[in-house]
């Protein structure tokens, strides 16, 4: 019989999911599954709806529990919706500080917030703010607590096409600045080109391929490399002409 087991301990790897199972029901949603994030790494999960991809960062971010396998994951990680699921009776920066303690908590949080464009409106509602900086809010939140490994759940879904290209370059620079193992679950072919180190792209839930990605900032928005590695994940998700 197969134990499951989900381990917060600092490792070589930002995360390991090893053999692991998960089922609702008789439905198997994750069946058997591997997957390695490295240290400092960005995973993009690609796959269609209910292949596994939300349910695989809901265990790695401590949120449930798989049925059998094991998954080991840093102690400290941070979890990023596609809503910014800030809290509309508290100002942008209790938002950020939510579950921060000590004295340098507020200093933390006017920090996280410069860091990601928002220095001034630390006193903004959240029915103040757009869509993008709602989600930058939500990304300080996320980052203020250093975590190890961040886990972004479509993030960027529900905004407009600039705005979601503005988001991608915030995220590359935050990788630079924070070296956190990252994973984002993502339907936007582009979107995992642009951002990603490795794409997964899931099925039936599996790892069905993995690409690495090598391309330079300029090459990932537009370059024949570019669009043969797009061409082979279209292809993978059973979308190519």
């Amino acid at each position: 019989m197969s134990t499951a087991s989900v381990t917060p301990a600092r490792q070589q790897a930002g995360a390991l999911v090893d053999d692991v199972v998960r089922r609702f029901g008789d439905r198997v949603v994750l069946d058997h599954l591997d997957l390695t994030i490295a240290d400092e790494e960005l995973v993009v999960l690609l796959g269609p709806s209910g292949c596994g991809k939300t349910t695989l960062l809901r265990l790695l971010a401590g949120l449930d529990r798989p049925d059998g396998g094991t998954v080991e994951v840093p102690a400290r990680r941070a979890i990023v919706f596609q809503g910014d699921r800030l809290l509309p009776w508290q100002r942008a920066l209790r938002n950020v500080t939510l579950g921060l303690h000590g004295p340098d908590a507020e200093q933390l949080a006017r920090d996280a917030l410069a860091e990601v464009g928002l220095a001034g409106r630390e006193r903004a509602w959240p029915k103040e703010l757009s869509g993008g900086e709602a989600q930058r809010v939500a990304l300080a939140r996320a980052l203020v607590s250093d975590p190890e490994l961040v886990l972004l759940d479509e993030p960027f879904a529900a905004l407009d096409a600039i705005t979601r290209r503005r988001m991608h370059g915030l995220v590359r620079a935050l990788r630079q600045e924070h070296h956190a193992a990252m994973l984002l679950v993502t339907h936007d072919v582009d979107e995992a080109i642009a951002l990603a180190d490795r794409i997964v792209v899931m099925s039936q839930g599996r790892v069905d391929t993995s690409h690495s990605v090598t391309l330079s900032a300029a090459d990932r928005e537009a370059s024949v490399s570019r669009e043969d590695l797009r061409a082979a994940l279209l292809a993978d998700l059973g979308l190519a002409n």
